[in-house]
């Protein structure tokens, strides 16, 4: 269970104008921590999937972006040192997108080389939130080799990243958009 933190929270505190933020423990740390970029890079990252939200037709993948959503606010949680164990519900979360993409896969034409980002609007933001979310593991992984993170979060996004790659897919593919192959020539 996600204990929720109730606070009311100023928009401007002058508290950051030096360089500096502090963590959800009251520690304070410069803006350029690896820590601050970590959880910097996953807001962004959910700001674009609630972009996503806002195109999407299909409810269903609507639906499982509110989930990743959900799920984003607590990896950004945990990584600004609010929430502690409560993370391990990402192993049931990253289990639930496996089997989403399965699902998804078996519909999809077989891919024998790599594809252009691109098609729909909808799979065009998809295919962003990817490599936002591509660079948003990459960030907790460095943030990993100085301090502890939790496997969990990393299995997590990687996992996501997968899920969102076919989710742009499935969007061109029911759209009826054909993927651009990517040719040397």
């Amino acid at each position: 269970m996600v204990k929720q933190i109730h606070r009311e929270f100023k928009i401007y505190t002058k508290r950051g104008d030096k360089g500096f933020t502090y963590l959800f423990n009251g520690k304070k740390i410069k803006k350029d921590n690896n820590r601050v970029q970590a959880y910097g890079n996953i807001d962004e990252l959910n700001s674009i999937v609630g972009i996503l939200i806002a195109f999407l037709r299909d409810k269903q993948l609507k639906k499982e972006l509110i989930c990743v959503q959900k799920d984003l606010f607590l990896v950004g949680g945990y990584l600004a040192k609010s929430i502690g164990r409560e993370i391990e519900i990402l192993n049931k979360r990253t289990k639930e997108i496996e089997l989403l993409i399965d699902k998804l896969s078996v519909k999809l034409p077989k891919i024998t080389s790599f594809i252009l980002p691109g098609g729909t609007i909808e799979a065009s933001f998809m295919h962003f939130a990817r490599t936002v979310c591509r660079r948003s593991e990459r960030s907790v992984v460095l943030l990993s080799k100085k301090e502890t993170v939790e496997k969990t979060v990393i299995v997590y996004l990687n996992r996501l990243s997968d899920a969102l790659f076919i989710m742009a897919r499935f969007i061109n593919f029911k759209e009826g958009k054909k993927e651009e192959v990517w040719k040397t020539k």
